[in-house]
């Protein structure tokens, strides 16, 4: 297993592999989240991305769903801004191919 990574079963109980793309702590709800994917892509291409609750003091802790409107919007409000960054750093260094 990669350090980054993580296996799960999933509902046909085939052993899948998550990579982790970030945790964070969220003030606002008091929660810890996890964010991975499994580097599937939906029908429009884009990456599977999913999110759960879970506790990092506890050593292969189970995944708990996120259950709020809230919590989903904090969670989304990461990934849109994370994006954004992602496609700001591409053009730049797009531009700078570009000038050599």
């Amino acid at each position: 297993m990669k350090k980054n990574s993580f296996t799960m079963i999933d509902e046909n109980g085939n052993e899948v592999e998550y990579d982790i793309l970030f945790t964070f702590e969220s003030d606002e709800t008091g929660k810890n989240y996890i964010v991975y994917t499994d580097n599937t892509r939906d029908e429009t291409g884009n990456i599977e991305v999913y999110a759960s609750i879970y506790d990092p003091d506890v050593p292969n802790c189970k995944l708990e769903a996120i259950e709020t409107e809230k919590e989903w919007k904090v969670i989304e409000t990461i990934l849109e801004t994370l994006q954004e960054e992602v496609r700001k750093k591409a053009a730049e260094a797009k531009d700078e191919g570009d000038e050599q």
